[in-house]
């Protein structure tokens, strides 16, 4: 009979039917269905003994139920796979919230807890970091008043009201309740704010953040980012505390048979950093608990789950690995009229205040499931990152001549094989770029173009085809020429986004709004659906007709014009007749950094797990898990996912 296992002390799991039916004939053996395989061996479980066994005629029992061994496969994972896993998932939860060690609750202003919500610790952990930010204590904790004085009918859908709110309480202290309680106390009620209308609000229209489900918190971090970007724009106009984190990133691409360069830059709030396996330090060590760890499932031992060994990675290496510089093949030299290979090189163009470092842990494995890498990453205390400072056009440097006359001709894509990659879960840009590199070729080259590229930097950035992308200039005249330029939407985001149901305008404004960035269109638009529908104009219209007469007046006035035109595209924060705030374009200052917050992620994948984030106060390290705060003893470095340096 096929029967289901044990009920748990919780409810969940079977309903006893197996242990039922062991007491009613006092037959004790029972084998786990999806763990027999042909050669046949499965997971045998006696009830008498209470314990595994092992049943050597396993094969003669299933043949009398007709089940031939033969042709069966594995589908489950053994109770020593699943005990491994636990054990290794044990091991990172109890060090990434500090289990063992004796912790002292903290309270006060800046110490105070939140509520989870169910799944909400990617929530949680992400604003926990953003109100450590000077930037963002000043605009909705110091400014909360005004901001409650104007705040409209309905502030509960209003978004600065509910940021202030939100900052207001973790920061005053007022909610900060000491108590006995540790950080593996179960009960989760007591202490801390619950921000379930900063959730609703934040999450309302996106098809992750709306639900209840765990979610990757570098997403949630970008998706701040984007409302705050809309709402300080929004009437009156205010400092975006965002800009603080905001930074340019340069792209030189050298045509390797004529020798000259292209510089293309783009704003980014938040480096990411690919994980270098080879380069592990321990990689000896880790070989030898590996062949451990396999010989110990075949033997059905147990390991010690304190014996994990994982490899270590300096953090310079990712670093290394950032900065290297990439061939592009099939790059169009327009220095030479044709196919060529390019040397492309990305650097930082500006130093903000704050660097959020995201390290690339969630990947694919060859069978197109999802995994976590367990690496431990050496972080160091201060960062120096002038090395990657980029430098702009060089006076010795030849740029490669511009496509004059018509706006970049994208190359031809196969939408039936763009739509079978998006519906593999890959991003669009990304679809794109194998698509261009298979040269159009099918589904299964692009498809191991994929799995060849998936762990690159610039995996999902905004696709634009080699050699066909217009130049940004010098260092000191990129933003001038970007602010001078109308813009022109991807010609493929636009007719990606129009084939998924949206309209001209919209596609168009989403592309604007995320820099052609079709993948972060698709959640700009899901996210400002209110502001599409009483929208009067495009944005990119009005900046092509504010340029044609800024280009037609001539002389100061029509610099100027110009200038504030086409400002917020390119990345400024120049004064305008339409109320935009003023300021730099980009902070910029030394590349010496210390590590100030670390936001750590326990769990197979984004999907699921928890998050906790460590944060530097006063000279000492706090963690906070959801409502529970205290002081670090050991705070877990290594193991972060997203990092927080602030600038020295």
């Amino acid at each position: 009979s096929i029967m289901c296992g044990r009920k748990f002390f919780d409810g969940s799991g079977g309903n006893d039917h197996a242990v039922n039916h062991y007491k009613e004939t006092s037959y004790p053996l029972a084998v786990k269905l999806g763990t027999i395989t042909a050669d046949g061996k499965g997971d045998v479980y006696s009830y008498s003994e209470d314990d595994m066994v092992e049943d050597p005629l396993l094969v003669k029992h299933l043949a009398h139920w007709g089940i031939n061994v033969g042709q069966l496969e594995k589908t489950e994972k053994s109770m020593i796979e699943l005990e491994l896993d636990l054990n290794q998932r044990i091991g990172e939860w109890g060090i990434l919230c500090e289990s063992a060690s004796q912790l002292k609750p903290i309270a006060g202003p800046g110490y105070t807890g939140m509520k989870n919500l169910g799944n909400t610790c990617y929530l949680n952990s992400v604003m926990q970091v953003m109100f450590t930010i000077p930037d963002f204590v000043r605009r909705f904790v110091d400014g909360a008043d005004a901001i409650f004085e104007r705040a409209p009918a309905d502030p509960a859908n209003d978004f600065n009201v509910q940021m202030a709110k939100l900052g207001t309480g973790l920061c005053s202290g007022k909610y900060s309740v000491l108590s006995d309680n540790t950080l593996d106390t179960i009960d989760s009620s007591s202490g801390g704010i619950a921000p379930t209308m900063f959730k609703a609000l934040i999450g309302r229209g996106h098809p992750d953040f709306s639900t209840k489900q765990q979610q990757d918190a570098q997403e949630f971090f970008l998706h701040l980012v984007s409302s705050l970007e809309k709402h300080s724009r929004q009437p009156p106009a205010t400092a975006n505390p965002a800009d603080a984190l905001k930074f340019c990133i340069e792209d030189r691409v050298e045509c390797c048979s004529s020798g000259k360069v292209m510089y293309n830059r783009r704003d980014e709030w938040c480096l990411p950093l690919q994980i270098p396996l080879q380069k592990a330090t321990n990689i000896e060590e880790v070989k030898r608990y590996e062949a451990e760890r396999e010989a110990a499932e075949k033997e059905g031992r147990r390991l010690d789950p304190d014996s994990l060994v994982r490899p270590k990675i300096p953090l310079s290496a990712c670093l290394d690995t950032f900065a290297q510089p990439e061939l592009v093949e099939q790059f169009y030299s327009s220095a030479i009229n044709a196919k060529t290979t390019a040397k492309k090189t990305t650097k930082l163009a500006s130093m903000p205040d704050y660097l959020m470092l995201h390290l690339k842990k969630f990947t694919l494995k060859e069978d197109w499931t999802s995994i976590k890498l367990d690496v431990a990453i050496d972080i160091p205390e201060v960062l120096d990152l002038e090395t990657l400072r980029g430098t702009g056009k060089q006076p010795d440097e030849e740029e490669l001549p511009d496509i004059v006359g018509r706006p970049p001709t994208p190359p031809p894509m196969d939408p039936e094989v763009m739509e079978q990659l998006i519906g593999m879960g890959f991003p669009p840009e990304a679809c794109k770029r194998a698509i261009f590199f298979t040269k159009n070729t099918g589904i299964e080259p692009a498809t191991q173009w994929m799995m060849e590229h998936i762990a690159d930097a610039d995996f999902a950035a905004p696709f634009v085809p080699p050699g066909t992308g217009g130049k940004s200039g010098g260092a000191g005249t990129g933003t001038a020429a970007a602010a001078a330029a109308p813009f022109t939407p991807d010609p493929v985001g636009l007719e990606t986004l129009m084939g998924m149901g949206f309209t001209d305008r919209q596609a168009t404004k989403a592309l604007k709004e995320t820099s052609n960035n079709t993948e972060r269109a698709v959640d700009w638009i899901f996210s400002h659906t209110e502001e599409l529908d009483t929208m009067a104009i495009d944005d990119a219209t009005y900046d092509s007709v504010a340029t044609a007469a800024a280009a037609a007046a001539g002389g100061a006035a029509g610099g100027s014009a110009a200038s504030s035109a086409g400002g917020a595209e390119a990345g400024t924060a120049q004064s305008s007749s339409a109320g935009k705030p003023s300021g730099p374009a980009y902070r910029d200052g030394t590349g010496k950094y210390k590590l100030v917050a670390f936001i750590s992620h326990m769990g197979t994948s984004a999907q699921v797990g928890h998050y906790v984030c460590h944060i530097l106060k006063d000279g000492q390290w706090v963690i906070f898990n959801d409502n529970k705060v205290a002081i670090s003893q050991n705070p877990p470095k290594e193991l972060g996912y997203l990092y927080l340096y602030q600038r020295v």
